[in-house]
């Protein structure tokens, strides 16, 4: 790293410490629990800490430096909090925290000069312990900084049928708007079926290789973390044996025990931490799954066709698909949480609006040409 460049990850790792000690002093100030705001004031002084550790580095090197005041970002997130509430700052300063523990991480080991590898680890350590404390204020345990998210097999088959649906619902009223021969909307809804499903399956492919390549990393991540910061590894995995109703002395002297074996710690730290377990993900058998489930959703419009013409397979087409469009958003409500009826009436008002969009540019193309 050249002295330049090691001098502008300085600047910027000071201006962040900046912000954050100001928001912090801010978070303390718009609430009355006087212990969180005990915790806030104490995570604002250690931040201080580590704005004086950047100015000493960045003096010690000869380097002139003016004073460093909050950014314009930092100024608004403040505003916000005021206005809307503080889960916008605790949010935000959650959320550069477990930035700053990836961050500081990083610049440990890409960084050559001792005295800023010296100040990266302790102040990932720091916010690594900021982020803990934040999580524990509202309730929860697990590491912010690591990302891990299965999709989940069933998901991806309703997300892909309901991506087929709808891609080929509307591509099939583009054509009846254009006013075609009964074989062009057939040849035209298979097209689209087999176009969708491949083009799905890829991407159900892609995603699950980007699946497993996340998990990899955060295992190494982790293992990472170990070693790097074993006294705090030590300690969380002491607080979630403790969560689980251990007491405070068993959950100690076992964690203790479990770090002795680096990879026996590591696979605890996984499994109970990052609530990820060992990937099984076959990234061709996701590709196929999710491309099949494309292709059959795809299906559901054109199959009408095949036995009927005119208005019967139209309309035939058009009540099915509506049909189906709000049984497939009353599934997604068990994925995204909201109530079954209305997500399946918004489901089927997207199927409408699609059909009734893909019908009048097929009818204004048509009379173009």
């Amino acid at each position: 790293m050249t002295k330049n460049k090691s001098v502008s990850v300085w600047l910027h790792h000071l201006h962040e410490e900046v912000d954050a000690a100001y928001l912090y002093r801010v978070l303390a100030s718009l609430i009355n629990d006087d212990k969180k705001k005990e915790i806030y004031l104490r995570l604002a002084g250690v931040e201080d800490k580590h704005i004086q550790a950047w100015k000493d580095l960045i003096i010690k090197n000869n380097i002139a430096l003016t004073e460093v005041m909050p950014s314009t970002q930092a100024k608004i997130l403040a505003w916000a909090a005021k206005k809307f509430g503080t889960w916008i700052l605790s949010r935000a300063l959650l959320k550069e925290e477990a930035t700053e523990v990836t961050s500081y991480l990083s610049l440990y080991k890409s960084t050559k000069d001792e005295s800023t590898k010296n100040i990266a680890l302790r102040l990932a350590k720091d916010s690594a312990e900021h982020a803990t404390s934040l999580m524990g204020i509202k309730g929860q345990s697990e590491e912010p900084w690591h990302k891990s998210e299965s999709g989940g097999l069933l998901r991806n088959v309703v997300y892909g049928f309901n991506d087929g649906l709808t891609a080929n619902f509307g591509l099939i009223a583009g054509v009846i708007g254009a006013s075609v021969a009964p074989h062009i909307i057939l040849i035209s809804g298979i097209s689209g079926m087999i176009a969708d499903s491949l083009s799905m399956g890829s991407s159900g492919y892609l995603a699950a290789v980007s699946e497993k390549e996340v998990y990899d990393h955060e295992r190494k991540m982790e293992s990472e973390e170990i070693l790097l910061m074993p006294e705090l590894e030590t300690e969380e995995l002491a607080l979630i044996y403790e969560s689980k109703g251990m007491s405070r002395e068993d959950s100690a002297a076992l964690a203790k025990e479990v770090m002795k074996d680096p990879e026996q710690a590591l696979e605890e730290k996984v499994r109970e931490e990052l609530g990820i377990g060992a990937q099984t993900l076959n990234p061709f058998k996701e590709g196929w799954i999710t491309g099949l489930a494309t292709a059959i959703g795809a299906f559901i419009p054109v199959f009408p066709f095949l036995f009927m013409q005119g208005r019967a397979a139209i309309w035939t087409s058009f009540t099915i698909a509506m049909l189906t469009h709000f049984g497939v958003g009353a599934a997604r409500s068990f994925f995204t949480g909201r109530g079954i009826f209305r997500s399946g009436f918004d489901m089927f008002v997207v199927g409408f609006g699609i059909a009734a969009i893909g019908y009048f540019i097929g009818e204004f193309i048509s009379k173009l040409l």
